[in-house]
């Protein structure tokens, strides 16, 4: 059961708040590195809390991830709402991108950043993240089709390709980034747009 599945009565506010300090603590310091002991205390829940809403520590990383993916799914479809225009729709996801990974915080990707910690690709987080990333990229190529491009398949890869490494270049370089990814972008874009 994942946290779009889960019934209205699981979703507490012992369960938000777990999922609030996960998403804090994993993010910032990275799965692995914080304990099911250390999440229990900074969310200020009980133990028997925990393992009421997640039968480990998994379950509440899958819930971290899948209420990350949600969030991703409402920003495209806002960002496709405001900008009706598919053209435009592209010219805003690729804005957004430029404007978070130079921002304050940022940590690169939560999917890649789990995926690192998950090495087994069989493992659920690892199904989870690819999941994610088939969507996005199939939401990319249906955008591209809107557009005309003509392979919208190989041109929403390269567009991931391009998210992921803004995401890594975003941590690693700081606001030299926000050119790279918009002129890239451009390159890529520029029949269409």
């Amino acid at each position: 059961m994942n946290a779009r599945t889960a019934p209205a009565s699981r979703r507490s506010e012992a369960r938000e708040r777990l999922l609030d300090t996960a998403a804090e603590l994993f993010y910032a310091e990275g799965v692995r590195a914080v304990g099911v002991d250390r999440l229990i205390a900074e969310a200020g829940v009980t133990k028997a809390t925990f393992y009421r809403h997640f039968p480990g520590k998994d379950e509440l990383v899958l819930a971290y991830l899948d209420r990350h993916d949600q969030a991703v799914r409402q920003r495209l479809a806002a960002a496709a709402e405001a900008a009706p225009d598919p053209r435009s729709t592209l010219a805003v996801l690729v804005a957004a991108l430029a404007d978070e990974v130079c921002g304050p915080g940022f940590r690169g990707c939560p999917f890649v950043n789990a995926a690192a910690e998950y090495p087994d690709a069989d493992h659920p987080v690892r199904r989870l993240v690819a999941a994610h990333r088939h969507w996005f990229r199939d939401a990319l190529a249906d955008l591209l089709a809107a557009c005309g491009h003509p392979d919208p398949t190989a041109g929403a890869t390269a567009l991931l390709l391009l998210r992921d490494g803004a995401m890594v270049g975003g941590y690693l370089d700081g606001t030299d980034t926000r050119h790279h990814v918009t002129t890239t972008a451009a390159g890529l874009l520029a029949p269409l747009l």
